[in-house]
């Protein structure tokens, strides 16, 4: 059996022991105190999770991927973080990789024992054919789970680099990571309950690890999503929205533009930016190795050569 009194996510908060009495606006007022500690958490760790992204920008430019894997709820984060890149980022989707204990259905029903299971973390990653060219972020917010410790200890045999995000310093997770990344935001306002602060940690967590690392990748200008995928009408719109927000033109303007190089707003903002057509556009962008900023700049030095 496992010893919950030894870890520290299990433990009992002294702040909300009476919650059960309290009335409905106090309940969630003390909810609230509680969830304020998260951010506070995640702040001391921020040089753990700047070192976790610097190891992810080499390998995904390398061509390598971003796997995460987890049980329950920080599996689910996990799926969570990967499926909106590339909507948000316009990454292929194999780029960015949610492994979750029990398989895609435990993402809506628990599969009971999946996360015991040592031998299921390997199998998944030999699944998906992982390699040492990859990068894998185990994700407990216990730091105990033997799912994601049996992933971790196949990634570290093939000589990948592998990031650990609990809520537990020193635990077994912990200590099998190269890059160990732990905020303790304390107890949980529900005892052992850490779909609350722990999740919302490791959910801040991972929202820097891939939002930090695609905009090192040149997925963003300024603080536009210049990669977005136009796959509706508000995206449609919100597109336009971003060239218009880019470089100073109207929407007809942007709309022309984007039109010409099927929806994609970097060639589109550097179309009317720098005055090219669309084919030197995407020359541009071969060129800076996908970055607008860098495109940007070796157009006018171009220019001024010429």
């Amino acid at each position: 059996m496992v010893k919950l009194d030894s870890i520290s996510t299990e433990q009992s908060n002294r702040n909300t022991a009476h919650i059960d009495q309290l009335d409905t606006l106090s309940m969630v007022q003390l909810i609230n105190r509680e969830d304020q500690k998260v951010a506070l958490a995640v702040e001391k760790v921020l040089p753990q999770v700047a070192r976790a992204v610097d190891a992810i920008c080499e390998k995904m430019s390398e061509g390598g991927r971003l796997v995460y894997c987890g049980c329950g709820t920080s599996g689910r984060l996990g799926v969570l973080d990967a499926v909106e890149c590339p909507p948000t980022f316009g990454t292929d989707p194999g780029q960015v990789v949610g492994l979750i204990a029990g398989g895609p259905g435990a993402f809506v029903k628990a599969v009971e024992g999946a996360e015991d299971d040592f031998d299921l973390g390997r199998a998944d990653l030999e699944d998906i054919g992982f390699s040492r060219k990859d990068i894998l972020v185990g994700i407990a917010a216990s730091g105990r789970t033997p799912y994601v410790r049996g992933a971790m200890e196949y990634a570290r045999s093939l000589g990948a680099p592998v990031v650990a995000v609990t809520c537990c310093p020193g635990s077994p997770v912990d200590r099998l990571a190269d890059i160990a990344i732990a905020p303790t935001p304390g107890p949980e306002v529900i005892t052992g309950s850490t779909r609350l602060k722990s999740g919302t940690a490791q959910k801040m967590v991972l929202n820097m690890l891939s939002t930090a690392s695609m905009i090192k990748l040149g997925k963003v200008y300024g603080n536009l999503m210049v990669d977005v995928k136009a796959t509706n009408q508000k995206l449609l719109a919100r597109t336009i929205s971003i060239v218009r927000s880019a470089v100073p033109c109207t929407d007809q303007q942007a709309q022309a533009a984007l039109e010409q190089c099927g929806w994609w707003a970097k060639p589109a903002i550097l179309m009317v930016k720098c005055g090219v057509s669309a084919q030197s556009a995407q020359q541009l962008l071969e060129r800076a190795g996908g970055r607008v900023s860098r495109a940007i700049e070796l157009f006018e030095a171009d220019e001024s050569a010429s």
